[in-house]
């Protein structure tokens, strides 16, 4: 239930005591392991630049490389993944075996130099018979590939949706259409990783098909929701506009994925370039780099490092922003790419603001935004770095440029009331200030005694876990159950201990 964020940006989690076990299920739990996901992935992929001449170890190690001399890393870039063509054309006694030619001292070695760098490593492979260039797909040996992914230690895999059944035989069922539900042909895979003991990010590139946002989710950590990308605003425009009106679908462990980025492949301008990294951000997308790090402008360079950005999309309450409606506009029209968007973060709101269809100023007010209400608030633009404390902002854009906003709700209070409501009952607590758990608070909150146990005032999710986690505890020691549940307080994110 971590995932159903109720009221403003922040939220109290209570433990509370239950005598029908079914209470502690988690309805919106997450694949396939909370130690991984948790926030979109940001790495690189080899296939927008490289295509099959880049899946090798020198490509690979090089990009370690480059993850540490650009910065990349210190920003919070990961994952180095490579993409189709790494392995041999054909399995040796059934199992995937990497191209010798490509990888002399094969895979688990270059991954152990890559996890040296303090860095992780990602390989591609597909749900049908055959990769998209023709290498063995893993249809039928599903747990056995799982078995050997963890062996070398990989830490994400990118599945890929080619020679799946269909009425023809292209790789991608051009000119026919697909026999069956796509979600088929990814279960076995999910079902082998739950079964290895390494945790390893599945990343679904099922191209969007059978809307895939809706049960993404029980099948992976990301889900690509559209067809494939290209270096163009057409095609960037394209996707954004899809992933507007389905952030709905995206939480902590499970992200809709817009796909690689097209920064620094020298098609897109630097104002079309900063709309396509805000939106990918904003909008919860894993932020996968495609271009060649070694020939990358200072400008490109500076928009993949944006820190301010990339703390939006790691924002540990996982809200993907979308379209938002603002007072005297029009809706959204069919095929467009919106101006208008938000999301809720931790502590605050963020606010994107897309200059779609031109250079253009576009203004809002604060208490039309989805999470905000009247008054002045803290902001921050991370692409010019301009703050202020207003009740609005405004922007004047070049075209395709866009502006990208963090409007700060955090705030410390000194006594709250909270409303519960659950099935058992609703109830209402006066929460009194304690100073004996006050150095447990973050960000100067305070603590609270609740009826069971003790609330704390931070701006930490990983306490919201670590509560989660003790209740877990509890359980297995006492044999009792216990249920968490989401409450509205004052804005506030609030975490309980014992």
């Amino acid at each position: 239930m971590l995932s159903n964020y109720l009221g403003h940006s922040l939220v109290a989690v209570f433990l509370v005591r239950v005598a029908d076990a079914s209470f502690f299920q988690d309805q919106n739990s997450k694949f396939p392991d909370s130690t991984v996901g948790r926030t979109p992935a940001l790495g690189w992929n080899s296939w927008n630049t490289f295509k099959c001449a880049g899946a090798t170890a020198t490509n690979a190690l090089a990009v370690a490389d480059g993850f540490v001399e650009l910065g990349l890393k210190d920003v919070g870039y990961t994952y180095v993944n490579i993409d189709d063509c790494w392995s041999a054309k054909s399995r040796t006694a059934g199992q995937l075996v990497p191209d010798p030619d490509k990888w002399p001292n094969g895979i688990k070695a270059v991954v152990d130099k890559i996890h040296e760098k303090g860095l992780k490593f990602g390989l591609y492979g597909d749900s049908g018979t055959k990769t998209c260039a023709g290498y063995p797909g893993s249809k039928g040996f599903e747990f056995e590939d799982a078995q050997t992914l963890a062996s070398w230690g990989v830490d994400y895999w990118k599945y890929d949706n080619c020679y799946t059944p269909c009425t023809s035989s292209q790789a991608s069922c051009g000119g026919g259409r697909p026999i069956g539900n796509s979600r088929e042909w990814y279960e076995p895979m999910r079902n082998a990783f739950l079964n290895i003991s390494r945790p390893i990010l599945f990343s679904v590139c099922q191209w969007g098909r059978d809307n895939v946002w809706t049960w993404g989710a029980n099948y992976g950590n990301s889900w690509r929701m559209s067809s494939d990308i290209s270096p163009t605003w057409d095609s960037v425009a394209k996707i954004a506009r899809m992933a507007g009106s389905i952030s709905q679908y995206a939480g902590p462990g499970g992200f809709n994925d817009l796909d690689m980025l097209e920064i620094g492949n020298g098609e897109l301008t630097v104002a079309e370039q900063r709309a396509h990294f805000g939106i990918w951000a904003i909008a919860k997308s894993p932020l996968i780099l495609g271009c060649d790090l070694s020939k990358i402008s200072p400008k490109s360079l500076a928009i993949i490092k944006n820190k301010g950005i990339i703390s939006i999309n790691q924002d540990p309450l996982g809200k993907a922003a979308g379209y938002f409606i603002p007072t005297g506009k029009r809706p959204p029209r069919s095929g467009e790419l919106y101006p208008y968007w938000s999301g809720l973060l931790s502590d605050g709101v963020v606010i994107g603001l897309v200059a779609a269809n031109g250079a253009e100023t576009l203004s809002v007010n604060f208490t039309d935004v989805p999470g905000l209400g009247a008054g002045a608030y803290d902001w921050i633009e991370y692409y010019s770095g301009k703050t202020g404390t207003s009740t609005s902002v405004s922007f004047s854009l070049d075209s395709h440029d866009m502006a990208v906003v963090k409007v700060n709700t955090a705030r410390v209070i000194t006594d709250q009331t909270c409303q519960h409501n659950n099935d058992a009952g609703r109830w209402k607590s006066e929460l009194k200030p304690s100073d004996r758990l006050r150095e447990l608070c973050s960000s100067g909150g305070g603590c609270y005694r609740a009826e069971k146990g003790y609330m704390c005032v931070t701006g930490d999710l990983n306490q919201c876990d670590r509560a989660v986690n003790s209740a877990r505890e509890w359980e297995s020691q006492h044999g009792d159950w216990w249920l968490w549940s989401i409450v509205s307080c004052g804005g506030l994110r609030v975490t309980i201990t014992e």
